[in-house]
């Protein structure tokens, strides 16, 4: 073993005498310990080359560094071809002595199938770190994804936490904290690291479909860049965007603190209070508690938020569902319980 490992750790400082790996291997590096990050943590794998950029990466890192790292990639079986597609990223990964670990989901998915595989793969992915007692789950979101991200969002009407699009952080499900190092980088950087990390990498037929709107941003978004649109600005935008969200989250923070109680089974809300806030407050809270209460990685529609404040106080509505939750307004106080 000590043999294999010392030719790992030798082919590892070959690759990092490229400069263009080298840069990302430390960017990496820098994240894992901004993050404290110090043992282990996961990998969502695709097979596309920004995911195996950042596997063969972390590869590296797991090898110089000392890291434990767990590598996963979820087979939704959507596609008639996908658990094929899945034992070939495996076989490629071994061959790098990667060891992938394929979930395969068991859910029928047929509606809103890229918003329901999201929600699944998260469900799966999360539920693997639990099991494994990982707390970090590294995804290789990049600065394109982002980009496509605000669009979407604005096309859907979408205020300030929308806009803001990802954050390098975010807590999931079942404690699992959510770290996507590459949010900065463009995917062309990542395409020459997993090429020469792995020689080739796997398409998704799914991503070239153009009944799902990220497809139709992603060919909107290449045709304005023709006409001369600056990403590196839009970028830019969503940053300043990320600190007024997070200037308002303060006074989320704060307000919540004062009139919200989190109980075991339900959230407890004072309407009366709740009605002194200004609109994105109240938003935000219920986002909150939606997310939090349904113990999901997405909030509902922005919309349908709205209407739902609307209706509670203009008093159109004392009982509803929304977003995985019940809510029940009893005199001043709105009730929170998840659905069952």
């Amino acid at each position: 073993m000590k043999r294999k490992s010392s030719s790992v750790k030798k082919l590892n400082n070959n690759l990092l005498q490229d400069k263009k790996i080298l840069n990302l291997y430390l960017k990496l590096n820098e994240v894992l310990i901004n993050n404290k990050i110090d043992k282990s943590f996961a990998v969502a794998v695709s097979g596309g080359p920004d995911s195996m950029a950042l596997a063969g990466l972390s590869s590296i890192l797991a090898v110089q560094k000392n890291y434990n790292v767990f590598f996963i990639l979820v087979d939704h079986g959507i596609r008639k071809n996908s658990s094929s597609e899945a034992k070939k990223v495996k076989k490629l990964l071994q061959k790098n002595n990667i060891q992938l670990n394929v979930l395969k989901n068991k859910t029928v998915i047929t509606k809103n199938i890229q918003k329901n595989a999201r929600e699944v793969r998260y469900e799966l992915l999360s539920k693997f770190c639990k099991k494994n007692k990982l707390k970090y789950l590294l995804t290789a979101h990049h600065q394109d994804d982002q980009i496509e991200t605000f669009f979407i969002r604005l096309s859907r009407g979408s205020g300030v936490e929308g806009l803001s699009s990802m954050s390098e952080k975010t807590n999931i499900k079942y404690g699992t904290k959510l770290i996507r190092p590459f949010l900065d980088l463009e995917k062309e950087k990542l395409k020459y690291i997993a090429k020469k990390l792995f020689g080739k990498t796997f398409k998704d037929p799914s991503n070239k479909n153009k009944k799902f709107l990220r497809t139709n941003i992603r060919n909107l978004k290449k045709i304005l860049e023709e006409k001369g649109l600056n990403t590196e600005r839009i970028a830019d935008s969503i940053k300043n965007i990320a600190l007024t969200k997070d200037a308002i989250n303060f006074y989320v923070s704060r307000s919540i603190k004062k009139f919200v109680k989190f109980k075991k089974t339900e959230t407890i809300l004072n309407l009366l209070d709740f009605r002194k806030e200004p609109k994105e407050i109240k938003f935000r809270i219920i986002n909150s508690i939606l997310k939090k209460r349904a113990q999901t990685y997405y909030p509902p529609r922005s919309y349908k938020v709205v209407n739902l404040i609307n209706r509670f106080e203009n008093n159109k509505v004392k009982k509803c569902t929304l977003g995985g939750c019940i809510l029940e307004k009893r005199k001043n106080l709105l009730y929170v319980s998840r659905e069952l």
